[in-house]
Formats: structure tokens, sequence, C-alpha cells
């Protein structure tokens, strides 16, 4: 009975919906994020999460689509390696490289899902764990270090703090997503451009497919920038609901 008690806490707990933020705390998070993906110093340093969510999407489509896994390394120029074994063709390799550049996009679209419906506390514990499943696959020192100080902080955050602080950081880590999932796709186009990249992404695929490059990178950019429309529908929800503009 303890143990059957201790885990409905648990769901209880996760699944608990908290108010709805202040209108306020939906622009200023949103304000503080766009700043972060737009000023070259912050983002220097805080693109290291959305390369996480990159080769964390590598590695998911790759064990989804059958490929072995052989391990994910993040480098301090905040670039980053997902190793797999499988047919070097195929459905299953065009996936799991299409997968890295929408990946943060993506992620930061059904953060916001759950945000809309203030799933906070459930939003955090699933970061913690994504992140334990993929410090497993870390195969050199510094991802190790990026995966468990990222986590660390996504731990203390849902562990110590106050539900207005746990909203702060939340809203601003998924408008963070939204907005970081864009910036990449034209650094991509630009370092292409400057013929500093052949071995892309978006190269790779064109060899695989009869799709060009500038294909596969525009079809990263309508990914990310729809997700980033449509995952600010939703989180400007309490927004739209304060000025009466809904329902």
């Amino acid at each position: 009975m303890p143990l059957i008690d201790g885990l409905t806490t648990l769901r209880d707990t996760l699944l608990s919906a908290q108010p709805d933020p202040p209108p306020l705390l939906v622009v200023l998070t949103a304000v503080v994020a766009l700043a972060v993906v737009a000023a070259r110093v912050p983002w220097r340093i805080a693109r290291n999460a959305v390369t996480i969510a990159h080769e964390g999407g590598h590695a998911l489509l790759a064990l989804l689509t059958g490929r072995r896994l052989h391990g994910i390394r993040l480098h301090s120029d905040t670039s980053g390696l997902t190793l797999s074994a499988g047919r070097p063709t195929g459905p299953g390799m065009i996936l799991t490289l299409v997968a890295g550049y929408v990946a943060p996009s993506l992620l930061g679209l059904g953060g916001a899902w759950l945000l809309a419906g203030n799933r906070i506390t459930l939003l955090l514990w699933l970061a913690v764990a994504l992140l334990l499943a993929m410090l497993l696959l870390i195969r050199n020192l510094f991802g190790a270090l990026s995966v468990l100080v990222t986590g660390g902080v996504v731990l203390a955050v849902s562990w110590y703090t106050s539900p207005q602080v746990q909203a702060v950081f939340a809203w601003t880590s998924i408008w963070f997503l939204l907005f970081g999932g864009v910036r990449p796709v034209f650094e991509l186009r630009r370092q292409r451009s400057r013929g500093r990249m052949p071995e892309s992404d978006a190269d790779q695929l064109a060899r695989l497919t009869p799709f060009p490059p500038l294909f596969w990178v525009g079809l990263f950019l309508l990914t990310s920038v729809g997700a980033l429309l449509a995952g600010a529908l939703l989180l400007t929800g309490p927004l739209l609901a304060d000025s009466g503009l809904t329902g």
C-alpha cells in the first residue's frame, strides 16, 4: 500500500496543472530567449543545448529505424557527432539525417504543448529523463559534462525552486528551443555558401536522394519556422485569454 500510494502521489504530481502564468511572464521570457539566440556571446554558450537536442534527434531516429547506435560526441565548439551503423542508404539513414536540424524545434513545440496545459512539472521531469537517457550514449568527456550540467540545472530547478521560478525557467527554455531551432538553419545556409560544410546533413541527404542540398535546407527552415509559429500560438494562450481574444 505505501508503494501504491507513493506511485499515485507521483502520478498526481506529474500530471497536475499549475495556474496560468501572468501574461507579462510569457512576453518577458520570449524576449529573453530571443535576445539569447540573437546575441553572439550568449548564443555561443547556450547553443550547446541546441546541439544536445540536435544529436538527440539523430540518435532517436537511428534507434527507431533499427540502426545500431554507437554513441554521441559533443564538442566545445558546439558541434556534435552521432555514430550509428546500418545500411548506408535507404529510409532509415535518410530519416536519421533529417532528424538533427528539426529536433530542437519539434522538442520546443512539444514543450509548448505541455506548457499550454500548464504541465510544468511533467515538462521538467521529462527533460531530466531524456537527458539521463542521452548521458548513457555520450562517448566523450565534454559531452558528458555538457549533458550533466544541463540535466543538473533542470533537476535543481524542478526540485528546489518555487513554482514561479519553475514557470519562468520552463517558458524561457521552450521559447529558446523554438527560436534556437531556427538560427542553426541560417548558419548552415551561410556556411554552405562559403564551402565550409561539405559534409553537412543537407549534403549527405542530397547524395542519398534526388533532391539538392538547398531543398533540405529549405525543409529544415520550413519545419523550424512552422514549429516556432505553432509553438508561439500555444505559449501565448494566456495572453490571448487575458485580452479576451479566445473563447
